[in-house]
């Protein structure tokens, strides 16, 4: 994981669903938003909430671990 420094305006991010979040409920969502050295992850019922960001490497390794459950 990686710290971003809270002066940076996230609102240039273009977040979109994850293909990993699909409970089925609509309100289990979460977001994530790519840019070359970050991963941001968020939870959609809560936009302006805490979010993760994390290197493109932790991120793969994340969705890898998920698989395999």
């Amino acid at each position: 994981m990686i710290r971003i420094p809270s002066t940076r305006d996230a609102s240039a991010l273009v977040w979109f669903k994850s293909s990993y979040s699909s409970s089925g409920d609509g309100n289990d969502c979460v977001e994530i938003a790519i840019t070359p050295a970050t991963v941001h992850v968020r939870d959609f019922k809560f936009p302006r909430g805490p979010r993760l960001a994390l290197t493109p490497s932790a991120w793969a390794g994340f969705v890898a671990l998920s698989g395999e459950g």
